[in-house]
């Protein structure tokens, strides 16, 4: 993929800016299940999804996960770069929910090139607010929404992106995208399966009765 897919300013950046943007970026693969980066100390620099899919989470100090957003191919992470802004005072792992190529910018670089490009600037700017409203919408969710809303919309958007009514996804998966305790799931979970709108097996949630869900 093109750097040019990544950045919709490209042609206000001039040839020289271009160039160097080209020759910085290093294409780098990750298989399922690894983790690209981990914490503020970690400044990796950004990571241009180009297949595959990224999970972005925070960890509580009780050990507790939650999935703030995902990335897809032509998204860009800024938060792997946490040391180009200071500001930031949480840390965010990064890990590959499937196998995924990237291109990695080196932060120092980046940010070289930022302070020479005013469009840069901004649409950086634009791509990091993006992902602060995505955090403040899931707040929201967390603070106000009931459980078993929370837990229905999750499965059909998980269902949406694997294409399939059979999710391969264990109730501790569940709760670390939720930030709730793997307990707490397996209960709704269950409720879910009385109601006949999953059925459940090892490892397996498989959606039974779609429309009970989206009315949820």
């Amino acid at each position: 993929m093109e750097l040019a897919a990544f950045f919709p300013m490209w042609d206000q950046l001039t040839e020289t800016q271009r160039q160097t943007l080209t020759q910085i970026a290093v294409r780098r693969q990750a298989q399922a299940g690894a983790v690209l980066h981990r914490g503020s100390d970690d400044c990796l620099g950004l990571l241009l999804v180009e297949s595959g899919q990224l999970r972005a989470s925070l960890l509580s100090p009780e050990g507790r996960e939650i999935t703030i957003y995902r990335l897809f191919p032509r998204d860009i992470c800024l938060l792997s770069a946490s040391c180009m802004m200071r500001s930031i005072q949480f840390d965010i792992t990064i890990e590959a929910e499937k196998d995924t190529q990237f291109l990695l910018v080196p932060p120092d670089r980046f940010q070289a090139l930022m302070a020479q490009s005013a469009p840069l600037a901004n649409y950086t700017n634009e791509i990091m607010a993006s992902r602060f409203s995505e955090v403040m919408w899931l707040m929201e969710q967390v603070m106000w929404k009931r459980f078993d809303q929370r837990l229905a919309q999750f499965l059909l958007e998980e269902s949406a992106l694997e294409g399939s009514q059979t999710l391969y996804l264990t109730h501790e998966k569940i709760a670390n995208h939720l930030g709730t305790a793997r307990e707490v799931v397996t209960r709704m979970l269950r409720y879910f399966q009385s109601e006949g709108m999953v059925q459940l097996r090892r490892g397996v949630v498989e959606l039974t009765d779609r429309a009970k869900l989206e009315a949820m």
